[in-house]
């Protein structure tokens, strides 16, 4: 070998000795017979480099891998001896080899096992098992192997080609036959003789048993011999842990419903009789974290078979699995209230179904009373559903345990980082969800119970809030929270129906809102009791005298002046809800919450943003809600106008200033946060626009003049020279607001805007900004026909420009942006000639109007984009419709037979034309109905242009043309859009 390339294979080695290993490697994997010389290397134990050995093992699996079916015979045999030798030589070692060369040989062993079994090496396993004996450095490599074969067959989580998996099922098939009972003889030897002297090795064999016996025989490991091994180890502390992960595997083998009940009990026994269950009297938590895996592993084989053995109408074993199920709640509940969350955690999963058992015992067992029993009178009907009171004693004891266990459990423990939460403070959050969901499914079985359990809980807490933990104040109000999910109401309607539920409620409201829990000096609180609140919104509307208790908490230290930026962000956000609700309530406080919030609207110089109260997406929450106290309001219109321009005053008079100093700036940075402190003010103002409705709009309301100089003051920053994205985008969303908001008193304020956003503008410019034309022409139709006639051309001049513009071909963002611009220019188009407002299009003039509807013709046969051609074609259709026939346009019946129809065939036959994709679908129904406009318009003479000119020059045989245009002649549009797609299908044949 060549030994100066070999010291490039150390970690330590420079570059240049690395490279040459790596040129070294390709050479051997690539020549015929170089890797002979690896196996040489490796059967004489030539080099005790461990990386050299990695190496020739390497090259080793490369063969075995990529070239096995090309070598010979003696080539084969020769791998096999490498391999055996090999592995003859660690009998012999004082210590084994690093673990990394030890994984890469049971790697290449079974590889050459799958490669060769069963047809040429045959006796594998036997031959290995007897070359080894039980010597402990051989029993290593023997259980190595074992697992690599399982990562090779029989890991789940290896995807597989379906070549691979037919191998893989004649190699399990060939296993059960032939080797597994030796195999599995040998592990037991293995487990009996290491147990105490090498637990490493105990532990592998263990692993090993869990990967296979899935599927084996499990005959061969359920047996009393086996059983009483795993429950020796399950008290060696050693080994007692993967015993348990073992067992797992036992238990989650698929078989036979009444056989894993039986399997599964007298497991149970066991493990109940050895104490293991008594999990008070156990310390360590990395065992109990296994034994609650398996705990809940038994419970959910459990549910399982009875699910299947009630559905199949066994009601006798059915009944069976349902106390075998019952026996392992009592387990599963110390274990679900264990203090160390992952063993909780582990146990959820089991509860939960457990729980859902219970709910479909109840319900069947109601069916059957139903059946013998009049029906019930309406009133209880409209109350709980009556589930509890069909529970045995024992399952109304196992659902209060759970309930008990769910309240401990959600509590924060001492050693939760609020300031900095990590890894830790992630998994609780998710495990809380988990117990969320145990709470959910309580609720769905004993909603009395929950509704009582929460209630006193929230009592005791509240009653001394002052002085209790803060674990306990926390869970109180947020037990509350997760009622409003757990009991759901139609609507949030959790105050109407029910009295026992409706009353509960009002008084844990009632004390919420009233014992002083909102000042509580923790951030987990306040955010808890203000998402309650918001969640029973609706309780202010039945008690409406402790709303400006709630507002007084919203907008003092407790909400959107805390200390805390996150609370403060979430009230802005609360607040806001909050109001949008109760609004016909809130409104006598109107003119008091404006003045209170007024510094909270002021926006931030851009120098100062990162210590504002509110950042500016809070802020855009607080002017909202603003918004619709205003709107809301029962004042004159004249008063309304007031306030509204007091609101906007600050952003607006802040805008002129902050867009002189832009101009001005040259640092790009500073350039930039002045250019988001103007798009902020644009957005509050617009913000407030969607307080108003077609019940309450602008004009009613007196703030069209305010608006009106929103707009005369932002305008200006289109022409700026610098940002011009962010400004531009901010102003037209703004458009787009005040179009909706203001109808035709925004439309002297388009004309200049458009020219504007019309000048030095890239594709993603015009491609934004075609939706506000379209907008407009669609809203306000042949009232905008002067402004439409002035501007199309120009805009249709700027999108050619900019599609024409080059562009790398391999900048994909580049390409997206035409794409999108294409589909907006034919949009636009079909906005145009679809909103009344046609003769635009058609005053362009002559060779305009035949440039512009060439595009949309290129656009339905060039573009490879089915969005964009569904677009065309509905283009067309529609100029058809408008132009076509006797009293249409001059020369547009020539042009359709010209164009528009080979256009309707051409598209379809393209090979980008995908038949098989479902938006391809939806364009080619588009053609369905362009063909469709064109016979209402032309008649018999579009039949005979086909018949005798047109399909013909296509090679469509007479038949099938005669067959098209009797389908064309349908009333039925469906017919032909079916008989298109089968038509094209054939003629690509």
């Amino acid at each position: 070998m060549d030994e100066e390339a070999l010291l490039g294979l150390d970690p330590n080695a420079d570059a240049p000795y690395r490279q040459r290993a790596m040129a070294y490697f390709e050479q051997l994997k690539e020549s015929q017979d170089a890797w002979e010389v690896c196996a040489q290397a490796l059967a004489k134990g030539l080099y005790s480099d461990d990386h050299v050995k990695f190496f020739c093992f390497q090259v080793l699996e490369h063969q075995i891998k990529f070239r096995h079916a090309a070598l010979s015979g003696g080539q084969r045999q020769l791998i096999r001896e490498t391999l055996m030798k090999w592995l003859q030589n660690q009998l012999a070692r004082t210590h084994p080899e690093k673990i990394f060369v030890r994984n890469k040989a049971a790697q290449v062993l079974a590889l050459t096992f799958v490669t060769e079994y069963p047809a040429l090496w045959p006796e594998f396993f036997f031959d290995v098992l007897a070359l080894i004996g039980l010597n402990p450095h051989g029993v290593d490599m023997y259980l190595r192997t074992l697992m690599a074969v399982d990562g090779e067959v029989v890991d789940r989580d290896v995807l597989h080609a379906p070549e691979e998996t037919r191998r893989n099922t004649l190699i399990k098939d060939a296993m059960r036959e032939q080797c597994i009972p030796g195999l599995v003889e040998s592990w037991f030897q293995i487990l009996h003789t290491y147990q105490l002297s090498h637990p490493e090795l105990t532990c592998q064999c263990l692993e090993v048993v869990g990967a296979y016996v899935s599927w084996i025989d499990l005959g061969l490991i359920a047996n009393e011999r086996f059983v009483e091994l795993l429950l020796g180890h399950m008290s060696v502390e050693e080994l007692r842990e993967e015993a348990c992960d073992c067992l797992l595997e036992i238990v989650n083998k698929g078989m036979d419903p009444v056989d894993k009940t039986r399997l599964v009990e007298s497991l149970c026994r066991l493990l109940r009789t050895a104490g293991f269950f008594y999990v008070e009297q156990e310390e360590d938590v990395d065992f109990l974290a296994k034994l609650s895996r398996l705990v809940n592993g038994m419970g959910q084989s459990l549910v399982l078979s009875w699910t299947k053995l009630a559905k199949a109408g066994s009601a006798e074993d059915a009944g069976a699995a349902l106390d075998a199920l019952e026996a392992k709640v009592a387990p599963a509940l110390r274990l679900l209230a264990h203090p160390d969350d992952d063993i909780s955690a582990n146990v959820v999963a089991f509860c939960y179904e457990y729980l859902h058992v219970l709910k479909q015992v109840a319900r069947r067992d109601r069916r059957e009373r139903a059946r013998a029993a009049p029906p019930p009178p309406l009133l209880h009907l409209l109350s709980f559903p009556p589930q509890l009171p069909e529970l045995s004693d024992g399952q109304k004891s196992n659902v209060e345990a759970i309930m008990l266990a769910v309240v401990k459990k959600l509590a924060y423990d001492d050693e939760y980082n609020f300031d900095n939460e990590g890894e830790d403070e992630a998994m609780f959050v998710e495990y809380r969800k988990q117990l969320k969901m145990l709470l959910d499914r309580l609720a769905q079985v004993a909603p009395e119970l929950v509704l009582e359990a929460v209630r006193g809980v929230f009592g005791d807490a509240m009653r001394k809030w002052r002085s209790a933990p803060f674990a306990e104040v926390e869970v109180a109000v947020r037990l509350l929270y997760m009622l409003g999910e757990a009991l759901p109401a139609s609507h949030g309607a959790h105050f109407s129906g029910d009295a026992v539920k409706t009353g509960a409620l009002r008084d844990m409201m009632r004390t919420l809102v009233t014992c002083g829990v909102s000042g509580y000096r923790h951030t987990s609180v306040t955010l808890d009791f203000f998402e309650t609140v918001v969640r029973y919104d609706r309780f202010f509307i039945v008690e409406p005298q402790h709303i400006p208790d709630v507002l007084m908490a919203f907008l003092d230290q407790r909400g959107l002046r805390h200390n805390s930026p996150k609370v403060r962000s979430r009230a802005a956000y609360l607040f806001s809800r909050f109001i949008k609700t109760l609004h016909k309530h809130v409104t006598p406080f109107t003119e008091d919450i404006l003045t209170r919030i007024q510094d909270l609207v002021e926006p931030a110089p851009p120098d100062k943003a990162s210590s504002a109260p509110l950042t500016a997406d809070d802020q855009l929450f607080v002017f909202e809600a603003a918004g619709v106290l205003i709107v809301s309001g029962e004042s004159a219109p004249e008063r309304k106008e007031a306030l509204m321009r007091g609101l906007l005053a600050p952003p607006v008079a802040a805008f002129r200033p902050l867009l002189d100093k832009l101009a001005a700036e040259t640092d790009e940075e500073a350039q930039a946060a002045v250019a988001d402190c103007l798009s902020h003010a644009v957005g509050f103002v617009s913000r407030t626009s969607k307080a108003f409705s077609n019940k309450q709009t602008v004009k009613q309301c007196g703030c069209i003049e305010v608006y009106r100089d929103c707009l005369r003051a932002f305008l200006p920053a289109l022409g700026c020279p610098v940002q011009r994205g962010a400004l531009r985008g901010c102003v037209r969303s703004f458009l787009h607001r005040m179009i909706i908001c203001m109808e035709e008193e925004v439309l002297p304020f388009v004309p200049a805007a458009s020219e504007h956003m019309l000048k030095d503008c890239e594709a993603k410019d015009l491609q934004e900004f075609i939706p506000l034309i379209s907008q407009i022409a669609a809203k306000f139709k042949r009232q905008v026909s002067p402004f439409l006639r002035q501007i199309f051309m120009p805009l249709v001049l700027s999108v050619f420009e900019a599609l024409a513009r080059p562009a790398d071909a391999d900048d994909q963002a580049a390409a997206l942006e035409k794409q999108m611009l294409r589909r907006s220019y034919f949009s636009f188009v079909q906005t145009v000639a679809g909103s009344g407002a046609d003769e635009v299009l058609a005053d362009q003039g002559a060779e305009n109007v035949e440039r512009v509807v060439f595009t949309v013709i290129q656009g339905a046969v060039e573009v490879p984009d089915p969005v964009a051609q569904k677009t065309c074609f509905a283009v067309l259709a529609r100029l058809v419709e408008l132009w076509g026939g006797e009293d249409g346009m001059s020369g547009f019946g020539d042009f359709t037979y010209k164009h528009i129809v080979p256009a309707c065939f051409l598209a379809p036959l393209k090979p980008t034309f995908d038949l098989s994709d479902a938006q391809t679908t939806l364009t080619l129904s588009e053609v369905a109905v362009t063909l469709k406009s064109i016979y209402d318009k032309q008649g018999p003479e579009l039949l005979e242009f086909l018949r005798r000119d047109y399909l013909p020059s296509l090679r469509v045989c007479p038949d099938v043309a005669q067959e098209l245009c009797l389908v064309l002649q349908q009333p039925d549009a469906k017919v032909l859009k079916t008989y298109l797609k089968v038509f094209f299908q054939r003629a690509r044949l």
